[in-house]
């Protein structure tokens, strides 16, 4: 004689060993989130050795469906888990919600189908505490039988504890994806914040070092100014061959240094911007026409590609001309007399504008291409590498984005991002 009958005689004869053998099994039970198909598994279990039958299964039910959670048979590894539950018993346990015991059900299948094989079946609902059922414990035996209200009872008994234990899963599964999201919207605040502080921090950097710079530039400029009007007054007095080229040199660097203090002034100083509604590709056209005429253009091609619909931004349009004066003018210098220079106006995206200037001239090197937006970088012999410092100064007061890429296939690009606040389509 097999364990489950001995088990099953026992509770037949002694009442009170009946008692013992439940709460035994009830007591070996140790659920914890992570255990859920463990914990299934021993309820199914459970309940196939406490009522003598052959097969008892967990299921979840979900739009149709039933999914086996835990069996306490073994289930080959290809045998499917999930079934309909159109025309079975337990269809008909979801749709009462209540027990449902049938003693032969191949004799009466105004119940449903049971599984192949089987004839006896209990099935015992599982609910929610709102009363919600979203499964089931079935029990199936091969010969028919009669299931005592005894033995219904100690299956309904295991059904609560399972049902509790898929409840909290749930809720823990619930918790996890909650916390996951606010976790991440935790990040996304603090990385908002850290960039808020970061502009700050440099807002309060960039205004203190326009203070000073203004104050520097003033200090150098007056002396600098006397300098140049005595270096231009000697111009007017004959010289000799060798003062006269002294003299040209000295007015040339003085010169120099006047730009730089007039640049260094631009970059310190806050960005005030005067705001106007500008359609890009018009502001483009009148801007190509006065830059074609510009030293660095003359002998090179500028093609310019429009946007195909009406692109309309909020800028201030001097400073904007600046930009592009200054990006165009390098692509410029980059490429030889007769090369071309490429402008274009790209309106894919929704709600802003990218607009490209490409040439083909020689790659920058990564180790360069970092540091072009730095002050007082510059790969020119007389430049004070605060040319595209400016630049990326004004579009980031746009609220834009400035980029630059360069590769050997592609040549280099720079890309001004801008937001879009009217789009229209022709």
């Amino acid at each position: 004689m097999n364990k489950a009958n001995e088990d099953k005689m026992l509770l037949q004869n002694q009442p009170w060993e009946r008692e013992r053998l439940i709460i035994a099994r009830l007591s070996s039970l140790n659920y914890r989130t992570g255990e859920l198909g463990s914990y299934l598994h021993n309820i199914a279990c459970g309940v196939s050795e406490l009522i003598g039958v052959d097969w008892t299964v967990v299921t979840f039910c979900q739009e149709g469906f039933e999914t086996i959670l835990a069996s306490s048979l073994e289930m080959a590894e290809d045998a499917p888990r999930v079934y309909a539950l159109h025309g079975r018993l337990i269809a008909t346990v979801i749709q009462i919600g209540s027990t449902l015991a049938v003693e032969d059900a191949v004799a009466n299948p105004e119940y449903g189908r049971p599984a192949p094989g089987y004839r006896a079946y209990l099935g015992i609902p599982l609910q929610t505490s709102e009363g919600q059922v979203f499964g089931t414990v079935c029990s199936f035996h091969r010969q028919s039988r009669k299931f005592t209200p005894q033995e219904i009872q100690i299956v309904e008994l295991f059904a609560e504890r399972a049902a509790t234990a898929i409840d909290h899963y749930h809720l823990y599964q619930q918790q996890c994806q909650f916390n996951q999201i606010l976790e991440a919207e935790v990040e996304k605040r603090t990385a908002e914040l850290r960039a808020a502080q970061a502009k700050l921090v440099e807002q309060e950097r960039l205004a203190a070092i326009g203070e000073f710079a203004a104050m520097i530039v003033h200090e150098i400029r007056n002396p600098l100014t006397t300098m140049i009007m005595g270096l231009k007054y000697f111009q007017k007095t004959i010289l000799a061959k060798p003062a006269q080229e002294r003299l040209s040199l000295a007015l040339g660097e003085a010169g120099r240094l006047e730009n730089l203090l007039s640049e260094i002034l631009l970059y310190a100083k806050p960005q005030v911007l005067h705001l106007c509604e500008l359609d890009v590709n018009e502001f483009i056209h009148e801007l190509l026409l006065s830059m074609c005429e510009m030293p660095e253009a003359r002998s090179r091609h500028i093609e310019f590609t429009p946007a195909s619909s009406t692109i309309k931004i909020l800028g201030d349009k001097d400073k904007l001309k600046q930009v592009f004066i200054n990006i165009v003018r390098n692509a410029c210098e980059a490429v030889s007399a007769g090369d071309i220079v490429k402008w274009k106006v790209d309106s894919s995206a929704a709600d802003k504008v990218l607009i490209n200037v490409w040439n083909g001239g020689e790659p920058i090197s990564p180790e360069v291409l970092c540091k072009l937006t730095q002050p007082f970088f510059s790969t020119k012999p007389s430049g004070t590498g605060l040319g595209l410092a400016i630049t990326k100064r004004i579009v980031n007061a746009h609220s834009g984005e400035l980029s630059i890429e360069s590769d050997t296939a592609t040549g280099t690009i720079v890309s001004v991002q801008l937001p879009v606040v009217v789009l229209k389509n022709h």
